[in-house]
Parts: C-alpha cells; structure tokens; sequence
C-alpha cells in the first residue's frame, strides 16, 4: 500500500512546473538527498564524499541527512520534508528492508530515483539497486582472518548490530559458513546482537569477558559500536591473547590495532557508497538506464547488488588506507561507467 500523504506531497513537490505539454521540474537541476535512518558514525562520511561528488560530477545539490533518532517514522518524516523541498534523487539506507518499500515506490513514482546504500530492501523493491558492501563476502572473509590468527581451531564470539539491519543475519550466516569449514576446529559460542547502541554494547560485551573471557579465542564483530566497544575493553583488561577482528574505522580501533589489542579490522568503502552513488543517481536521473547484462550479485538480500568493497586494516596499512578507499572508489566508478550503465 502507498503512503498517500508522502504520495501526495512528492506530486505536488515534484511536478509544480509543468508547463504545456511536457513535464518540466521546477528545479531542473538533480538534488540529491543522502538519508541515514539514524545517528550513527558510519553514516558521517557520506557528507564529505557526496559534497566531492557534486564538485567532481557538476551535480547541482547532494546533501547528508540524518532525522534525530534511529525510527522508521521519523526517517519517513525526513524524506517526506525533503521532497517537498524539490529533492529528486535519493540515496537512503532503509530504516526497515521491508517498512520502507512504500515510501521508495512512492518517490521512484514521482520521478525520484532510489538507489539503497550501504543496506538493502528485501525484493521485490522499486530501488533502482543497492550499493553496499557485499556482507556475505566481507564477514566470510574477516572469519577467515580471524580463524587464521588463532591458528586454525578454538572457539569465537561475534559481536553483532541490530537485527532490523538488513546485514546482520547476513553476517551471521557467512561466520557460520566460514567455521563450518573448520569441521569442528573452531566454534562459534555465541552470536551477541543488538550491540549497535553504546550503552548495551558495553554492558553485554563487558560481562561476556568478565563471565567468559577465559574461554574464547577470537573476537569478530560486524557493527561499529560494538568493535569499539571489545576494542577498548581488551585494552582494559591488558589481554592480547584473544584475537580480534573489527569492522570499519574509529580512532579508538585504529589505535588498539596500532598497540596489538587487535589484529585487524574489515573497512567498509562508505566513501565510495556516497561518491559513486551520487554519480549513478544523477544519471539514472537524467535518462541513463541501467544495462539488462550487468554483474550483478544476489547476496540472499538483492536481485540487483553492487558489491562497494572493504579494504583489510592493519598494523602494516594504518597509515595508507584511506588512500586505497579512494584508489578502489576510482575503480568502481570506472567500472559502472562501462558494465552497469547505459546513457543516450
């Protein structure tokens, strides 16, 4: 069912300047709004890499909003506000990969592309594709790391986000997969989720070393939150035993990696979500099309993804690997000109 009131204001919004008989918008220019669902620091890049898009691509506005906490209906009551601002483009985390499919259908139904970052809607969606990290790889692999620190066998925890993200149950599966292939050697003693908000990422990480710390070998996590979280706590404790594997790139990470509380950790490319998404979204915008042979991949989350990457941080790249996310933001762009997209 459409959002009638999101419908109606996106109509009224988008099509103010028709003029005789052919559909002009009232401001001719891609606007493009970049929506988190909530507060949070991965998200915090995609200001700085749209602002470069627009630069670089001649975009006529990409702008970064957040609403003031992490609700679906207050991500709804963004969007809303932003098409009535004469937004046309949208690149939008979902607040819900189920919840937040009429709201998409109602903007790509006025006319306003929908390209899902950094997580994707559940099909069928009218999103034009996603652009994220392909989780199943990238917690497949960071297991694998992780499994090669503690020697190939002992016992793990994984420090999980929230269930409503669309990726976690994702990241679960793919740990899953990995230490089946163990056959025995190494077993996951707990899937900990919901840790993507600081106060229960302390509580519960904290009392799980407490309580259990002499019993694990390895610590995974696929939030941020919580790899910040165990970071800091193994420092607090002084244990460089138990190998870690954390995900994405806070200073307080960075420097346990540096100091050798942690191994390594799996950096998502949101550089590269915000700056190619705005390239693609402005041009599906203005008469490309997307091409029927595209690679793209199915993640059991997505008919149409496009893997946007992560590079491998540890003591040895700590000071050269913001370099590489943008050398790989080059590459993927190169590579939607030519394999994904097709223009006029």
């Amino acid at each position: 069912m459409r959002n009638s009131r999101l419908f109606s204001t996106i109509a009224g919004a988008l099509f103010a300047g028709i003029v005789t008989s052919t559909a002009v918008l009232a401001d001719p220019s891609t606007r493009i709004g970049i929506v988190a669902p909530g507060p949070h620091p991965y998200f915090t890049q995609w200001d700085a890499a749209g602002q470069q898009a627009a630069k670089d691509f001649n975009i006529g506005v990409v702008d970064y909003r957040v609403p003031a906490k992490w609700e679906l209906a207050a991500h709804n009551a963004l969007l809303e506000s932003m098409a009535s601002q004469n937004y046309n483009a949208f690149l939008i985390f979902p607040g819900d990969p189920v919840a937040t499919r009429p709201t998409v259908a109602d903007l790509v139904g006025m006319g306003a592309p929908v390209i899902s970052l950094a997580g994707c809607l559940q099909d069928p969606s009218d999103a034009a594709f996603c652009f994220a990290t392909d989780n199943t790889v990238a917690a497949y692999d960071a297991a694998k790391l992780l499994i090669k620190e503690m020697g190939g066998k002992g016992k793990i925890v994984h420090f999980a986000g929230f269930l409503t993200d669309p990726n976690t149950k994702v990241r679960i599966d793919a740990i899953a997969r990995a230490v089946a292939e163990t056959n025995g050697a190494v077993t996951v003693v707990d899937n900990i989720t919901d840790l993507d908000v600081p106060e229960a990422a302390q509580d519960k990480i904290n009392a799980f070393l407490a309580t259990q710390g002499n019993n694990i070998d390895g610590i995974i996590t696929t939030a941020w939150i919580p790899s910040v979280v165990a970071a800091t706590a193994l420092r607090k404790i002084g244990d460089k035993r138990i190998k870690m594997i954390g995900l994405d790139n806070d200073d307080l990470l960075m420097a346990a990696i540096k100091d050798g509380y942690v191994s390594g950790t799996v950096v998502e490319n949101a550089f590269a979500q915000a700056y190619v998404g705005s390239f693609a979204v402005d041009k599906l915008r203005t008469g490309c099309k997307l091409r029927d042979d595209a690679p793209w991949k199915n993640a059991n989350r997505s008919a149409k993804l496009m893997d946007s990457g992560t590079v491998y941080v540890t003591a040895a790249n700590l000071d050269t690997y913001h370099d590489i996310q943008k050398d790989k933001a080059k590459g993927l762009l190169a590579s939607f000109k030519s394999a994904y997209l097709k223009c006029p």
